[in-house]
């Protein structure tokens, strides 16, 4: 794996911009947020390899030599599933591109359980140490499918 396309469309933010500390102390792993527009849209995969956990807001896609976890939305655990639909399973081999997840960012409730929810969204490359990825050519919008960053 070389490279990493984003899974939706948005301007595209450091990790230390994360509303999440976790994500932006990038405990979990180096990597980019995306900021989606409104608007129904589907989550692509962000490469090609297997399916290693899939959760209505979440999932882990493991390639060549690294994971990558796509986290759709802060604090969108608590939704339970509302508001996204799921179009793959764990265990299933995908390629880079493929549809993953449909939702609306503009339906996101304001918060839930006395947090306050975030459209924002995390990509984060796992097992790799914090800022390990030269992130310098990354783009500041994107489509679904544009090169987001490469992997040395």
């Amino acid at each position: 794996m070389s490279e990493v396309l984003a899974p939706s469309a948005g301007a595209v933010l450091p990790m230390t911009a994360c509303v999440d500390e976790v994500f932006a102390q990038q405990l979990v792993g180096p990597g980019l947020v995306l900021d989606p527009p409104d608007g129904e849209t589907t989550v692509v995969a962000p490469i090609a390899g297997t399916v290693m956990k899939v959760h209505p807001h979440a999932f882990v896609v493991v390639g060549e030599g690294a994971g990558v976890l796509v986290h759709l939305g802060i604090n969108t655990v608590k939704l339970e599933g509302a508001g996204f639909a799921v179009h793959v399973e764990q265990g299933a081999t995908v390629a880079a591109g493929d549809p993953m997840i449909t939702w609306d960012p503009a339906a996101l409730p304001g918060e839930v359980a006395g947090q306050a929810i975030s459209r924002q969204v995390p990509v984060v490359v796992l097992d790799v140490p914090a800022d390990s990825l030269d992130l310098s050519a990354a783009p500041t919008e994107v489509v679904a499918g544009d090169l987001l960053f490469r992997l040395a």
